[in-house]
C-alpha cells in the first residue's frame, strides 16, 4: 500500500525517472513560505546567494518545517521507503525577466552518493509556467546511468559548476514541468534536466528537497544529513541539528559546517572551495 502516490504514479517514477504534479501546499500556505522567504530576503538586502542558498533548512525554522512536511514525505516514503534523511535543501530562483537558466544536467554527477537512490522534491513558491523557466525532463534518461558532463562556470547558469551533459538531448524529447504555487514535481538523481530563463513578470521559485535511505553513503567526505522519517541505524552522516530559531548562532554555526562538507564534495577537483551562487 502507498501513502499519497499511487501505484502508477510510482510505476511512472520508475520508469521515466520522475512524477508531477503533486499538490503539498494550498495557494495560501505556498504564499506563506513564499513571504516568509522574502521577508528574510528583505532582512539581508537582496535574494539568497552563496552558501545561504543551500542547507536552508539548517538556517531557517519555516525551511526545516517544509522539510518535514508529511504531504512532501509521504509521496517521498512511496518511493523510497520509511526511513528518510533529508541531505541538502536549495532554492532554484530566477527573478522576472532574468537571463538565468539550468543547463541539461544529472543531480548525481559531483555528489558523491554511493547510491542513485536520491529523490528531489521541487516545491513551487509560485506559479511556475513553462515561460517562468520551468523545468524540462528528459524521461527515461535515469536509465542511461551517469552520463559523461563538462563544467561551464557560466555566470547565469543556476548549478554549482554550471555542468551540463556532453551528449545531445534529442530534439522534442524534453518534458515541460509547469506547476501551480503549491504543487510539486518529484525526479530521480540521474534524469536529465534543465530549464530556460525567466521571461515572466513574477519570480520563479523553487525549494528542492533532497532526500535518502540511510543506508546510502558519501563516498567523498564525512558529511552530515537530518533525520526528518523513520529510524537511522547505518550512521552514515553526522546528524544536523534543527534550528530553534531563524540564523539564531546555532543555527548559523551548523550551516556553516554543513555547506563547507558540502562544497567540498561539490568541487573537488577544481580550486573552488566555496559556493559561488
Amino acid at each position: 500500500m502507498t501513502k499519497s502516490l499511487s501505484r502508477e504514479a510510482v510505476a511512472q517514477y520508475r520508469s521515466e525517472g520522475f512524477h508531477f504534479p503533486v499538490r503539498v501546499l494550498s495557494a495560501e500556505q505556498a504564499r506563506f513560505y513564499r513571504d516568509r522567504l522574502e521577508e528574510q530576503e528583505r532582512a539581508l538586502g537582496g535574494p539568497l546567494t552563496g552558501s545561504m542558498r543551500h542547507k536552508v533548512h539548517l538556517l531557517f525554522t519555516w525551511a526545516n518545517e517544509l522539510a518535514r512536511h508529511p504531504a512532501i514525505l509521504d509521496a517521498v516514503e512511496d518511493v523510497i521507503g520509511p526511513d528518510i534523511l533529508c541531505w541538502s535543501t536549495t532554492f532554484f530562483t530566477k527573478e522576472a525577466h532574468s537571463p538565468s537558466f539550468v543547463s541539461w544536467h544529472q543531480d548525481a554527477t559531483y555528489w558523491g552518493l554511493s547510491s542513485d537512490e536520491v529523490i528531489t522534491a521541487w516545491i513551487a513558491f509560485a506559479d511556475a509556467p513553462v515561460a517562468s523557466g520551468a523545468m524540462k525532463f528528459w524521461p527515461g534518461s535515469h536509465l542511461k546511468k551517469q552520463l559523461a558532463h563538462r563544467d561551464t562556470f557560466e555566470e547565469n547558469n543556476l548549478l554549482t559548476r554550471g555542468q551540463e551533459i556532453a551528449v545531445d538531448v534529442p530534439d522534442g524529447a524534453g518534458v515541460d514541468v509547469p506547476l501551480l504555487a503549491g504543487e510539486m514535481s518529484l525526479h530521480h538523481v540521474l534524469l536529465a534536466h534543465g530549464s530556460g530563463p525567466n521571461t515572466t513578470d513574477d519570480r520563479r521559485i523553487g525549494f528542492a528537497i533532497r532526500y535518502i535511505p540511510p543506508h546510502v553513503r558519501q563516498l567523498k567526505i564525512r558529511d552530515s544529513a537530518m533525520l526528518v522519517r523513520g529510524r537511522d541505524t547505518f550512521g552514515n552522516f553526522d546528524p544536523e541539528p534543527e534550528p530553534r530559531a531563524d540564523l539564531d548562532a546555532a543555527a548559523i554555526a551548523a550551516h556553516r559546517d554543513a555547506t563547507e562538507r558540502s562544497a567540498k564534495a561539490l568541487y573537488a577537483g577544481t580550486d573552488r572551495t566555496e559556493f559561488r551562487t
